[in-house]
C-alpha cells in the first residue's frame, strides 16, 4: 500500500508517516521507483503496535525500543495491551460514576463522601507499562533511576548542581549551531558526566538518549526549563558528537 492508502486506511496523517519514517520507527519495506513509499503487511502489522502503545500513553522513542528488539513477541504484546486497555477501561468507568455521582451530590439527591469524590483517579505507574519496558524497553533509563537511588542526598545535590551547570551552559549556546565547537566541547562534558556518574553510555545510546529528550515530552518539558528549545538542541549535539566519536573511531 502507498503511504495515502495507509493514511487513509488508519485515520492518521501521511506527515506522521513521513515522521515514523524519519526518527526509523516505521520504514516502509518498499520505495518504488518514483519515490513512492511502499507498506507492507509486516508494515503495518507493526503500525498497529505502535498506535496501540502509543494510544496506552507511551514515548515513540520507547515504542521503537521495544518493538525492535529480538525478545520482541507480537503475540505477547498483543496480550499485554489488552491487559492495560481493561485496566483502562476499569478505571474511565469508575471515573465516569464518580462523575455522575458528583452531579447527584451537587442537586442534593444524593450524599457523598471525601473518599468517594475521589474515586478512580489512579496517580501509581501501570504495573502493565512498568512490565513492558522490563521486557523489551526503556531498560538505560531504567538502570539509570535505579543508579541514582542508591546515591545518598549529599551526593544526589552535587550531581544535581553539576547537572544544572551544564544545562545552564548549553543553553547559552542553544541559539548557536549544535555542531559548532563550543556546543560539542559541552556536550562532552554531559556525555562524560552521564559515563561517570550515571551509567555505561555507548556513543550509539548517548545518541539515543538525546532522542529520547525530543519524543518523551517528560523529558523535554524538565530540559526547556533552562531555555526553550535547549531539549532539541541538545538531541542535535548530542546526535552530532556521536557520530563524530563513531567516526574518529572507526577511523583509528
Amino acid at each position: 500500500m502507498r503511504i495515502k492508502e495507509v493514511a487513509d486506511l488508519v485515520g492518521i496523517s501521511v506527515r506522521t508517516l513521513h515522521h515514523y519514517d524519519e526518527i526509523g520507527l516505521l520504514v516502509p519495506d518498499q520505495v518504488s521507483d518514483t519515490g513512492y513509499r511502499i507498506y507492507s503487511e509486516n508494515n503495518l502489522a507493526l503500525l498497529q503496535q505502535i498506535l496501540f502503545f502509543k494510544e496506552l500513553g507511551f514515548p515513540l522513542q520507547t515504542i521503537k525500543q521495544m518493538i525492535y528488539r529480538p525478545s520482541f513477541d507480537r503475540y505477547e504484546a498483543l496480550t499485554l495491551q489488552r491487559k492495560m486497555l481493561i485496566e483502562k477501561r476499569v478505571q474511565l468507568d469508575q471515573m465516569i460514576a464518580t462523575i455522575e455521582k458528583t452531579m447527584q451530590h451537587m442537586k442534593g439527591e444524593v450524599q457523598m463522601t471525601n473518599e468517594e469524590k475521589f474515586a478512580g483517579f489512579q496517580f501509581d505507574e501501570n504495573p502493565y507499562e512498568q512490565e513492558a519496558r522490563k521486557r523489551w524497553g526503556n531498560d538505560k533509563v531504567d538502570e539509570a533511576n535505579a543508579r541514582l537511588r542508591k546515591l545518598s542526598n549529599e551526593q544526589q545535590l552535587a550531581l544535581r548542581e553539576e547537572m544544572n551547570a551544564i544545562f545552564k551552559e548549553l543553553a547559552d549556546l542553544r541559539s548557536g549551531f549544535p555542531a559548532s565547537k563550543e556546543a560539542q566541547v559541552t556536550i562532552k562534558k554531559w556525555f562524560d558526566l552521564l559515563n561517570q556518574q550515571i551509567g555505561q553510555y555507548s556513543f550509539d545510546a548517548f545518541k539515543g538518549l538525546g532522542q529520547l529528550y525530543v519524543d518523551d515530552e517528560r523529558f523535554t518539558k524538565n530540559i526547556d526549563a533552562f531555555g526553550e528549545g535547549l531539549a532539541q538542541f541538545m538531541s542535535q549535539a548530542m546526535r552530532v558528537f556521536a557520530e563524530r566519536q563513531k567516526e574518529e573511531a572507526g577511523a583509528d
